[in-house]
Order: C-alpha cells, then structure tokens, then sequence
C-alpha cells in the first residue's frame, strides 16, 4: 500500500478513505462491520464520519454511524485508524442540521459541543482529522479558526480540515491561522469526480500552492458514474431513485443535480472508455479521482461489502494518458453537466 500524507500533517493515510454516511440507514450494523472490516482487511487506514451522519440526516438517527464506527473501532488497534469526523456548519437555505435544534454555528460553544459528542459516541480520546462540514458565513472567520485551534491545544483533535468551502475561504481561512498562529487546514473535502470538475478551476492550484490536500468525496458521482442510472428505468433501492421518490424538493432538487440529460450522457461515454481499458466504471471513476498531485485519498462508500471490490480496485491501477486523454475529451463535450 501507498500510503501518502495529508498536507503538512503527520497523518499518512491509505489513497482510498471509506466513508460511512450508509451506516445506520441503507446498511445495519452486521453489513456497516463487514465493509469496515473488508476495507481493512485491504490495507484501508483512514475512516471518514460526521456528527449528523447517517443519511439522510433525521433527527430520529442523527449520530447512529459515529455509534456503530465506534463500535467497530474497538476491535482494532487503535493507532492502526487514522480517524476523520465533521463539525455540523450553520443552517442553510437548502439544509438545517438535526443537531442542536438545528441552532449550529461554528463558533467555540458548537465546536466544544460538537466533539464532545462525536468522542462520546466514537467512545476514542481523540479525533486525527477533525472538519468543518461545511463553511458557517456568519460567524467571522478568525472566531472559528480560534474555536477549532483549541481543540488542537486540548489534544482532542491532531489535525484540522474543512469540506464545501470555496477558494476564498480555504485561502481566507488559512491566512487568517497563519497571522494568529492558529492550527491551519491541512485539508478540504470536496465533491471531485469524472462528472464535477470545478474543483480544478480555482481549489486545485490553491491546493498545489499552499500544501493543502483534497479528499474528494462522491468519485462516482453518488453511484450514476456506475451505470446504474443509464437504463429505462431507475433501479430500485437507490440513492438518488429514494430522493426522486419522496416529495422534499431539497432532495428531489438534489437528484437532479445529479441524474439529468448531460450526466447520463457522459457517463455513457465513460462507459465505453472504461470497457475498452478492461475495467468497471467504478474502478475508472476512482482511479480518475486519485490520479491528481494534490489528492490524498479518495473518498468512497458502500450500502454492501460486497460493492466496495470495485472500488478497491482502483488501488491496483494507473490510468494510462490515453484513457485520461479520452475521459478529457468528455468533459470538453458537457464541461458542467452537473451544473
């Protein structure tokens, strides 16, 4: 295994990261230890949680992944984890998180509640990799950059990251720290795939720049770079044929985003590509995501052990410029399929 570091951090970590969101909702605990333990038992070191996982978010299961990873957790040398877990961000004008009555922010008081939490229910003495979920555009940058410095100096968290955040506010961010000499970002979580290319409009020469890694999350693009979505009727029991169902136009609204006209027919395309190199979508689509200087690890997850093989797979291959050449020529077609 290749194990690569995270920023400037002395977190090393496998290149593939296996989030959990499935845990507690699409997988049980039975099927959620047989995925932990098939991706360890592959060399997988580095776990990826949130306070508000499972997905989708409710009130009635919020912090069930953290309980069960915890539980798992215990089964394994400690120090062999490299563990990852999320600061719920502020409510939004498409999300309200179902903690703290929905009342978050990213302030010290938040951010104290919030690890406090995840620790208890992690049931560890500390968190390696400790995330903003997503950016709180109320509370100034400094206060929040302060809050999360002294979980650092507490010793609760080794390391900090952030995910959704945008190049102003990684760079704002880490400028502000660099100033107070407060702990910096040493990571951002963003979505990064075949068919969501906009991190490399601006976030990757940031990235390249500052030594800054990116954990791209959804490298198959919420499953529709599997195929899946490609045929004359969605399967049932899938992601975004569950958003599409319910009648919450958040969620509907985000199955379109995903699964629309310009996605199904790029991934057709990439189909093609991915049957000419000898390989399943999922397996280029991953590879796709880890072939970048400034990626770490590559983020993926499973409903069931026996999907994550594909995946995995990934850690076995090197693209060729030919078939990076012809997944580029893809994107020149629909650059922003998914808006």
């Amino acid at each position: 295994m290749e194990y690569r570091y995270i920023g400037k951090s002395g977190l090393r970590v496998s290149p593939i990261c296996l989030g959990t969101m499935s845990f507690g909702t699409w997988s049980d605990k039975e099927e959620s230890f047989k995925i932990l333990n098939t991706a360890y038992d592959r060399g997988i070191n580095f776990y990826d949680t949130a306070e508000i996982y499972p997905v989708p978010p409710t009130l009635e299961l919020v912090g069930v992944t953290e309980f069960i990873f915890g539980e798992w957790i215990k089964t394994k040398p400690r120090d062999s984890i490299i563990v990852a877990t999320k600061v719920a961000g502020a409510a939004s004008g498409w999300f309200v998180p179902p903690v703290r009555h929905g009342l978050t922010a990213i302030d010290r008081h938040h951010v104290e509640m919030a690890v406090e939490g995840s620790l208890r229910r992690l049931g560890i003495d500390y968190i390696d990799l400790y995330q903003v979920h997503w950016p709180d555009s109320i509370i100034p940058i400094a206060e929040s950059m302060e809050a999360l410095d002294r979980l650092v100096q507490a010793g609760k968290v080794r390391y900090l990251g952030t995910s959704n955040e945008n190049a102003y506010g990684l760079t704002k961010s880490n400028t502000i720290a660099d100033y107070e000499g407060l702990t910096k970002f040493q990571s951002i979580q963003n979505n990064f795939s075949l068919l969501n290319r906009r991190f490399m409009d601006e976030l990757a020469n940031v990235c390249t720049l500052e030594n800054v890694s990116l954990l791209p999350y959804s490298p198959i693009a919420g499953g529709v770079l599997s195929g899946k979505y490609n045929q004359a009727e969605i399967p049932a029991n899938c992601r975004f044929g569950d958003y599409l169902a319910t009648k919450d136009p958040r969620q509907q609204g985000m199955a379109t985003r995903f699964v629309n006209e310009a996605t199904l027919a790029s991934t057709a395309r990439y189909l093609e590509i991915a049957r000419d190199a000898g390989m399943s979508p999922v397996t280029l689509a991953t590879a796709w995501s880890m072939n970048f200087d400034y990626v770490a690890s590559t983020m993926i997850g499973a409903r069931t052990a026996d999907q994550l093989e594909e995946s995995l797979a990934a850690l076995d291959v090197r693209l060729s410029d030919e078939v990076m050449q012809q997944c580029d020529e893809v994107h020149k077609q629909h650059p922003y399929p998914m808006g």
